[in-house]
């Protein structure tokens, strides 16, 4: 079977389209700006839950395309994949997740997240659909050409029966991706994007208290000695970065068992980077 490779998000297909710009600060024609977010943007402000729930339904439904994006994340940081393997799982999602985050994870943040919505999401795309008047073969892939508009009234009408009926956050994160499927995106969707306070991909900061105003006494108690430094003398500063995923790792942690060569290697079978397909 094929797992969608290339799948586009609401075709089941790769767009005859060129690829969308993802620069948000590229302006088109008319001077406004694309407003959108790359791949990797996208999962620096998701829900750490809705991205362990992707891995989780992969691993459990779609063992190759697990094991295919672990292997092809692992080579752009070049690692071999054994290295993340031999993580619990619960690790090997969140060093995933913390790859995704890379700029150069975009192709294969993309595809995931296409792959995860055709696949496991189905019902999600069908209400988008059938509320903007889009026709698909019944599971969510459009039929034909994706429209040149988006009618106003019909996407706010929709959007309003998608955050009904199913879970906000995936259904802002849905939004956001298909939104790149065309290059500049949909002026309609754009600025629901912009403006619906709902659109919300990660967890919502909790408000935080108004200080109380201290009296006189207090407020010189509290003030700080003046000329005190912040940090203490001879204190090492703090690098201003550090690297999202170490470049290296020790072959084999001190006091484990060598891995045999045979497990070291890539494997005969490895999917190359990009690529999630299953045979």
């Amino acid at each position: 079977c094929n797992t969608g490779r290339d799948l586009d998000v609401a075709q089941g297909r790769r767009s005859s389209h060129p690829s969308p710009s993802l620069d948000p600060c590229r302006l088109r024609a008319d001077n406004r700006p694309t407003n959108h977010v790359k791949p990797h943007e996208l999962f620096k402000q998701v829900d750490p839950a809705i991205v362990a729930e992707l891995f989780t339904t992969f691993r459990d439904e779609e063992r190759d395309v697990y094991k295919s994006a672990l292997a092809s994340l692992a080579q752009s940081r070049k690692l071999r994949p054994v290295f993340i393997q031999k993580k619990p799982v619960v690790e090997q999602i969140a060093w995933m997740h913390k790859t995704l985050k890379l700029r150069g994870s975009d192709m294969i943040g993309e595809h995931l997240l296409q792959v995860w919505f055709m696949k496991f999401q189905q019902p999600l795309l069908m209400g988008f659909c059938d509320g903007m008047g889009i026709a698909h073969n019944g599971e969510g892939s459009v039929e034909g050409e994706l429209p040149a508009e988006l009618d106003v009234a019909k996407l706010k009408e929709t959007v309003e029966g998608l955050y009904a009926d199913f879970n906000p956050k995936v259904v802002s994160l849905y939004l956001y991706l298909f939104n790149l499927q065309r290059p500049g995106g949909w002026d309609a969707l754009t600025d629901t994007l912009a403006n619906d306070g709902r659109i919300v991909l990660g967890i919502d900061p909790e408000p935080q208290p108004e200080p109380e105003e201290a009296s006189a006494g207090e407020a010189e108690a509290m003030a700080e000695p003046e000329g005190e430094p912040d940090v203490p003398e001879g204190e090492p500063d703090v690098p201003e970065e550090e690297p999202d995923v170490p470049e290296e790792e020790p072959d084999v942690p001190e006091g484990e068992p060598d891995v045999p060569e045979e497990e070291q290697g890539e494997g005969k079978g490895s999917t190359p980077p990009g690529s999630t397909g299953c045979p």
